[in-house]
């Protein structure tokens, strides 16, 4: 990566995901258990694509933010994604919790490049969603 634009890579806590001082934000908080990290949410009709469906974006981007918070919360490792693959598997509808995992996909965690896997799940633990990201050290 560019040196000039490494060194502005910062946290202002505005990230739309995670920024608590983001008022628009989701505000998502971590839990790390056992090499892994683990966040919920609940998604109101604003996330909505169909009608009462949770658009497919809204949760590729939480897939993706367990992932890149993964080698940050556990080693204090920054990454950013340089590639992400998002297989949705079945509809999430507007109002129900839903619980995303992320974990390393491979022992080389601590080399530049980091993979990572994570997955959404209902409370029943239905399967939504499964990602896998390429995530790059900065």
């Amino acid at each position: 990566m560019n040196k000039e634009l490494s060194d502005k890579w910062q946290d202002d806590d505005m990230c739309f995901a995670c920024g608590k001082e983001n008022a628009e934000g989701l505000k998502l908080a971590f839990e790390i258990e056992d090499g892994r990290i683990r966040t919920e949410f609940t998604f109101g009709k604003k996330f909505q694509g169909y009608t009462d469906i949770v658009h497919g974006g809204i949760i590729g981007l939480v897939l993706d933010e367990v992932m890149v918070n993964l080698p940050w919360k556990i080693y204090k490792v920054p990454v950013v994604s340089a590639e992400m693959n998002v297989r949705l598997i079945k509809p999430a509808r507007v109002g129900r919790k839903i619980i995303f995992t992320a974990w390393f996909a491979n022992e080389n965690h601590h080399r530049k490049l980091v993979d990572t896997a994570s997955e959404a799940r209902l409370e029943d633990g239905t399967l939504i969603a499964r990602a896998t990201a390429k995530c790059v050290k900065v």
